[in-house]
């Protein structure tokens, strides 16, 4: 009943491969791999296949490298609405009360959720066999890569199943898999490349500890879901889990909330329990106090512990030991906000339609900027106040002995201006995608996927080209676009550090960061005049 006889492996094979987006994301996947291995195929009409080719193996280790990257990016996902896509159908009581064993029903999900990265992988070997008389790598090193790539994607999916048995929503629990999966994808980019000249070291750790660390995290999440799914928690109507914030607050391991005092009550003030003041936004009031965290604040507490013990360590290392690389650490911040910053504005206008609520809320006296500007709001309130946890580390290495980045204060004041304007520039883009779309998962997987186009996309094109192209006029003409990017503004911003300048890319980065600010502020201001227009034409009229 494992896998022949599975039903729900079965179900799920047939309504996840016959989707639309399927055929999509596998075009997408194939014709972006070919591209890129076309742009930076050898440009010599002759190579010695006899010495490995420095500009093979580059390739060869790029095009990996990237396919492990978004197998590790995609797999949350896929994963990650396995059991919270059962809880939001209603359909989660009827899985707990059939006659499968737990174990059947969590390797039934697991691979139904992973057979699309399998399509995805072996539809990608006809570009790795293109490659591969190009010299650079041998064929066991490809295949102890596809081994331990394998062995990566599904820890990563056991990691999102996991926790998306202990959430209600596959929001909260895609995020929480990304907080954690992203590091290890990090590490296990930094341990190719950095074993890129030891072949021997890099091969016995692709086939042996990568597969058994792997196995160990396996078998022990798959023991930890099927725990649960025998005892569940306390489940009422409609499928949905009985949440007691005291009891809650009481059995919490590790932080521990509470609404009534500060700075908890900024992102999770309590539930109002009197009428609402003249003057106030009811749907801010509403959204701030009982719909980001009607359900509990597991989501909230696991975010700060795991962003913050990251953080500390990177802290250590950018701002004190090595403090020329400032900019790295703000980079850590962006990359931060853009991973929470849609969460909570890409269901502001979809759950009020999956709720069916979405017609009572337009028969209110309510104008479209109180209903826009509430949520709105309490959206960019939560993820700022998240954010600027990570911000603090910034200004007390600014104001605190010994001093190091008092010189460079105009530097400072730049990275927090460019962290306030990427809150504000990514919850207006989620909310924008909760308008146009009409469920919650897809308007957050369109506004992370727009995000990391917009930010990220410059600044990878651009290190491709100086890896492949150095020498070309288009990358030379590439840096010109750098200012879409956050990551690119911060690193733009000189660092003198008590005088003695230490980062300083060149003269053409001087407008980056002014540039950035300028265009993500003109962003905002268009997205939110095209929310409120397609509030009036397309809800108002042509509902």
């Amino acid at each position: 009943m494992f896998l022949f006889d599975n039903p729900v492996l079965q179900r799920e094979l047939l309504v996840n491969l016959r989707m639309n987006r399927a055929f999509v994301l596998l075009f997408a996947y194939v014709g972006l791999l070919g591209l890129v291995v076309f742009a930076a195929w050898p440009s010599q009409q002759r190579l010695d296949l006899t010495n490995s080719p420095e500009e093979a193996k580059r390739l060869v280790n790029m095009f990996f490298l990237g396919q492990y990257v978004l197998m590790s990016l995609m797999a949350p996902s896929f994963a990650s609405g396995t059991i919270t896509g059962e809880k939001e159908r209603k359909t989660y009581e009827m899985l707990l009360a059939s006659p499968m064993r737990p174990s059947a029903i969590v390797t039934g999900k697991l691979l139904a959720s992973l057979s699309h990265l399998a399509v995805l992988v072996f539809c990608s070997l006809p570009i790795v066999m293109l490659c591969l008389p190009l010299g650079g790598v041998s064929f066991y090193e490809v295949l102890a890569t596809y081994v331990a790539m394998a062995a990566s994607v599904l820890t990563f999916g056991m990691i999102s199943m996991a926790a998306s048995s202990y959430f209600s929503r596959t929001i909260a629990s895609e995020v929480v898999s990304y907080l954690v999966i992203l590091p290890l994808a990090l590490v296990g980019v930094l341990l190719y490349a950095g074993l890129e000249q030891a072949a021997g070291p890099r091969l016995v750790l692709l086939l042996v500890f990568v597969p058994a660390g792997a196995a160990l995290v396996c078998v022990s999440l798959m023991q930890a879901i099927s725990r649960r799914l025998i005892h569940p928690p306390d489940v009422g109507a409609e499928a949905q889990e009985v949440v007691d914030l005291e009891e809650e607050q009481r059995e919490a391991v590790g932080m521990v909330i509470r609404s009534d005092q500060f700075p908890d009550n900024l992102f999770a003030p309590p539930k109002r329990t009197d009428f609402v003041e003249d003057g106030t936004n009811p749907i801010y009031d509403k959204e701030m106090r009982s719909e980001l965290f009607g359900r509990g604040t597991l989501m909230l507490r696991l975010v700060i512990q795991l962003s913050m013990g990251l953080a500390l360590f990177v802290m250590a290392v950018c701002l004190y030991i090595v403090p020329q690389n400032a900019p790295w650490y703000t980079s850590y911040v962006l990359l931060f906000n853009m991973l929470v910053g849609p969460v909570f504005s890409a269901g502001t206008i979809t759950s009020e339609r999956e709720r069916e609520t979405l017609e009572l809320l337009l028969t209110t006296t309510l104008s479209p900027w109180q209903i826009l500007s509430g949520k709105l709001y309490s959206s960019l309130r939560v993820s700022t106040v998240l954010t600027s946890f990570l911000v603090w580390p910034i200004l007390l290495a600014w104001l605190l002995p010994p001093w190091t980045f008092w010189s460079d204060t105009l530097t400072v004041l730049g990275y927090l201006a460019i962290i306030l304007v990427t809150s504000l520039t990514t919850t207006i883009l989620a909310m924008v995608c909760s308008i146009l779309f009409r469920r919650t998962s897809v308007s957050m997987m369109t506004a992370y996927l727009v995000v990391i186009l917009l930010f990220a996309l410059p600044v990878a094109v651009k290190l491709f080209a100086d890896l492949f192209y150095p020498t070309a006029l288009a990358t030379v003409r590439l840096r010109e676009f750098l200012f879409l990017s956050p990551f690119a503004a911060a690193f733009s911003l000189p660092l003198t550090l008590n005088g003695e300048t230490v980062l300083h890319a060149g003269e053409w980065w001087r407008w980056t960061a002014p540039a950035y600010l300028v265009f993500c502020t003109l962003l905002d201001l268009v997205m939110v005049g095209t929310m409120l227009r397609l509030f009036n034409v397309r809800w108002r009229i042509a509902r």
